[in-house]
């Protein structure tokens, strides 16, 4: 029988991918130009939302935990205007998800409990960074569904 580490590494594992799947699905029907439109005056682009989720993980996971040296600059994550291509983005979001699966999957049952630190975040051990960037990413995407419905429908 699995010890609860591992299946809570296992859980968190299925949780990031089906939600790396799930953003993939949003982004998939948009072109490159739609990926980066706003389709009203306020808020985000899809691209700039997914721009943010990978600075998101590579800050408060990468850096602050696995070590990697990201330096995060947050507001170039919702103003870069380079516009790059969209699967350009979306290979470094994947990168940022197989370095949070990495990094969950060497976990020990004590490293969860272990203090957490960093700046912008409330978490206070590394079992809570990893509940909060997940429900993060799950709060954008279904921005990002709402966005890619507009993107669409401004199609007709």
């Amino acid at each position: 029988m699995p010890d609860l580490n591992s299946t809570f590494a296992a859980a968190l594992t299925t949780r990031y991918q089906k939600l790396s799947t799930a953003l993939h699905d949003q982004a998939a029907p948009l072109t490159d130009d739609e990926f980066w439109r706003k389709p009203f005056p306020f808020g985000n682009s899809v691209g700039h939302l997914v721009l943010h989720l990978t600075g998101n993980l590579n800050y408060y996971i990468g850096a602050a935990i696995a070590r990697t040296g990201y330096v995060r600059d947050r507001p170039l994550e919702f103003s870069d205007a380079t516009r790059p291509a969209k699967q350009a983005v979306l290979n470094k979001f994947d990168e940022a998800i197989k370095m949070v699966v990495g990094t969950i999957e060497v976990q020990s049952a004590e490293d969860w409990s272990k203090p957490y630190a960093a700046e912008r975040s409330d978490a206070s051990t590394r079992l809570e960074i990893f509940l909060i960037c997940a429900t993060h990413l799950h709060h954008h995407i279904g921005q990002m569904m709402y966005l890619r419905f507009e993107l669409q429908r401004g199609r007709k």
